[in-house]
């Protein structure tokens, strides 16, 4: 890529961070990296990357000399006009977004005519509005400010910023916009140029949708459990009509995520604030509530009493290729199986680190066999590709019972049925 490009600096190095970071470089651009965790920083001056995402070690290794990483915004400021913001907005407890950290870049930019905001991080529709006048009251009115949402997959992050769907960007029509699309313009996507309320709103939108969507698929194979259908069927008959789509008709035990539970209870949050009740998103999240609860109603229906079982779960993050464990099902699972009196063992290829930070009392093992030995059941809770090649006949052989709850409809039913197992799937 041409060497003039516009250089840019990403403060915060979590997910997005990161990956936004690698992606302008590898587009050609310098990049100065800033976060406030200092053992983050020297790890990544060290060349580790502190997150699992599949090519983004690869990627920041290829483009070292473009990289820059600095608990310090002076060097961003000095040499880059454009400062994506990309720190974390968890839920509180209200189910608002908190916003302290991005209240935290702002306090710290100084007055400036040449610089621009460019926000990444998930925030409610208004913070944009609330931000420019932050700049107001501070002398700051020469602050430009521009909403460019990310919409970036964990597990296939880095091919989506470099083939996204669309970029969107939304601002005041003056230079930053401009810049911001065209540092995306050699990636061929379309951009969506529009206010800053609407780019915030299309980050919600989308993102509630796509639970919804999850949520829907749900119900329906809790319906094909009591009327005999197979959900797998009926989502690939219904997924053909172009009106709907095949994407995210995959049911299973529920959505988790950084994302998807955050943003369907900030936009509902939002909507209720507004004095809206938005009754769709509410039944949205208790479906995906309830979906994560009925595994263990099926463990009960052929285990009976959980009391003294042991039940091993394969997978822990909260999908494939990552290492992410942010409100995923296994932690709900881990914890109620618990509370029901079972020992708990797992295992995921990846995740397991993480995952022994909020798990207690589960027992870790080395591999999906260690994992299920000597147990009365096991759950697929993550589809690792891994766990489609596995000998369902050993699996058996070494488990003291023979029940498996495919949570993701992942494993080859035949197979399962075939090594002498009882197989469970959600909706079949």
């Amino acid at each position: 890529m041409s060497p003039e490009r516009e250089p840019v600096a990403v403060i915060g190095t979590g997910y997005v961070g990161l990956v936004t970071a690698a992606g302008f470089a590898e587009l050609g651009s310098q990049v100065w990296c800033v976060d406030i965790d200092a053992d983050k920083i020297t790890r990544l001056r060290a060349g580790e990357v502190p997150i699992y995402e599949p090519g983004l070690e690869q990627s920041i290794a290829r483009n070292r000399e473009r990289l820059q990483f600095s608990t310090e915004l002076g060097p961003a400021l000095e040499h880059a006009r454009l400062l994506f913001v990309a720190v974390g907005t968890p839920p509180t407890y209200s189910g608002d977004a908190d916003l302290s950290a991005v209240h935290a870049v702002v306090d710290a930019m100084p007055a400036s005519d040449r610089h621009a905001l460019v926000m990444k991080s998930t925030v409610p529709v208004g913070t944009g509005a609330a931000i420019r006048r932050m700049f107001g009251e501070r002398g700051k009115t020469g602050f430009a400010y521009v909403s460019c949402p990310e919409f970036l997959k964990e597990g296939s992050a880095l091919k989506d910023f470099l083939g996204p769907d669309r970029v969107v960007v939304g601002d005041d029509g003056n230079w930053a916009g401009d810049a911001v699309a065209g540092l995306y313009a050699p990636l061929g996507a379309p951009i969506v140029r529009t206010d800053v309320a609407s780019a915030e709103m299309v980050k919600l939108a989308a993102n509630a949708f796509l639970a919804t969507k999850i949520s829907f698929i749900n119900e329906i194979a809790n319906v094909c459990e009591v009327t005999g259908a197979d959900v797998t069927e009926v989502a690939r008959g219904i997924g053909l009509d172009q009106r709907i789509g095949g994407h995210f008709l995959r049911p299973g035990i529920g959505y988790g995520g950084s994302c998807f539970p955050k943003d369907v209870s900030a936009l509902k949050q939002l909507a209720g604030n507004s004095g809206y009740h938005f009754q769709l998103l509410t039944a949205v999240i208790e479906v995906n509530e309830l979906q994560k609860r009925r595994v263990v109603g099926k463990l009960q229906k052929h285990l009976g009493s959980l009391v003294g079982r042991r039940i091993a779960m394969l997978g822990l993050a909260f999908k494939a290729h990552t290492d992410d464990m942010r409100e995923a099902s296994s932690l709900v699972l881990a914890a109620r199986l618990q509370a029901d009196g079972a020992t708990v063992s797992a295992y995921d290829p990846i995740a397991a680190e993480e995952a022994r930070k909020l798990m207690r009392g589960v027992e870790f093992a080395d591999s999906a066999l260690g994992a299920v030995q000597g147990a009365d059941a096991c759950i697929l809770v993550t589809e690792w590709p891994e766990f489609a090649e596995l000998d369902w006949a050993r699996m058996r052989s070494v488990m003291a019972g023979e029940l498996i709850v495919d949570g993701r409809n992942f494993a080859d039913r035949a197979a399962v049925a075939g090594a002498g197992l009882t197989y469970e799937g959600i909706g079949r």
